[in-house]
């Protein structure tokens, strides 16, 4: 389904069955913070929005559902998740807990996203001005009273992405086509948008699905390190093995510079100012400085 398509579907549905009465606080779950992050900025005071993965120190593939998130899910009334299998758990949820009340919204299906492409959407530019629209279209239909407030909000947020859009061209200007290489495809989107021809992406997808990596895929991947044909290494921040710490001290004793990138959004952080670190970690990086 193209995005006019689901956004006209997505706003028709909302017009119909408003969320909840003008005045109450809208309780909001998002899967990841990033998502929760960007409903927070876009709703402001009236809405008790709950992140589930937070800690950008857990590996977010090894998250276990609670009782204490079932419950959450069960009272939610806007739910935003990220979808085509990064958050599986989301969808069983909203299955055992359904609510004729509930908005759901996925983000892949947003960006007309399919199962077996990358998941990691945060990090592709187009995800988050597609996501503050939805999310707009779902406040302003909840309480209509308010819609200058959130439509304003939501220009704000839009706005306040120029400075992403800017360091993504200055990049792309001076380093477009710089091989590069990753241990996972956390940055792929984002990778892209710059430029970089990134290689070893069939390790990338063996290490981030939990599976080993061949013994052709491993020995390429140190050749490229070694030969310094890649020029930049990125890393997940998030998780730790043995192949994957093997590859980051390979690159450093190859001088080959190494970007952690993480898929949670740190505490104390907006969304903007996290992936604007990222991309100016990568800017120094691929400068010659190692971060």
């Amino acid at each position: 389904m193209k995005l006019a398509s689901l956004a006209l579907l997505l706003a028709a549905a909302l017009v119909a069955a408003p969320l909840c009465a003008h005045g109450q606080m809208l309780s909001v779950v998002a899967a990841e913070n990033f998502y929760g992050d960007v409903i927070e900025q876009i709703g402001g005071t009236g809405l008790r929005v709950t992140s589930i993965l937070t800690n950008p120190q857990q590996d977010p593939h090894l998250f276990e559902a609670s009782p204490s998130t079932a419950r959450a899910i069960a009272d939610a009334r806007l739910v935003i998740y990220n979808g085509i299998d990064y958050d599986p758990w989301m969808e069983k949820l909203l299955a055992s807990h359904r609510s004729p009340e509930r908005v759901v919204i996925v983000v892949s299906a947003l960006l007309d996203r399919k199962k077996g492409d990358n998941p990691h959407l945060w990090y592709d530019p187009a995800a988050m001005p597609a996501v503050a629209n939805a999310v707009a279209a779902a406040l302003v239909a909840k309480d209509p009273a308010r819609r200058a407030e959130y439509e304003q909000r939501r220009d704000v947020f839009l706005g306040s992405l120029q400075p992403i859009r800017a360091k993504i061209e200055a990049i792309r200007q001076k380093y477009a086509k710089t091989v590069v290489t990753a241990t996972e495809p956390v940055f792929g989107d984002m990778a892209d948008a710059l430029g970089l021809v990134m290689r070893n992406r069939p390790f990338q997808i063996a290490v981030m699905n939990d599976t080993e990596p061949s013994a052709g895929q491993i020995a390429g991947f140190e050749k490229d390190l070694r030969s310094q044909t890649a020029k930049l290494l990125f890393f997940n921040s998030q998780t730790s093995g043995d192949l994957t710490a093997r590859l980051q001290r390979i690159a450093r004793e190859s001088k080959v510079p190494t970007v952690g990138i993480t898929e949670t959004e740190p505490p104390g952080v907006t969304y903007q100012a996290w992936i604007l670190q990222a991309l100016e970690a990568t800017e120094r990086a691929l400068a010659g400085q190692s971060s």
